[in-house]
């Protein structure tokens, strides 16, 4: 993996993470059995995951 690969899916976590625990903060669950968005840390984790793996989209991959 380059440097390039790395900051820009490392950022994608970051932005990721903030919005997942957006979502939360804003949205929620009322009832507490969704089992992603009951907790913070479930929240702020599927949102890294996903963030991380959006970004990831946009790297190009060089050919050797």
């Amino acid at each position: 993996m380059t440097k390039k690969v790395i900051i820009i899916t490392g950022i994608g976590i970051v932005i990721g993470a903030l919005a997942g625990y957006a979502y939360y903060f804003y949205v929620g669950c009322a009832s507490g059995t969704c089992s992603i968005t009951s907790k913070p840390l479930n929240s702020t984790l599927y949102g890294a995951l996903m963030g991380g793996l959006v970004f990831n989209m946009f790297v190009k991959d060089t050919k050797k």
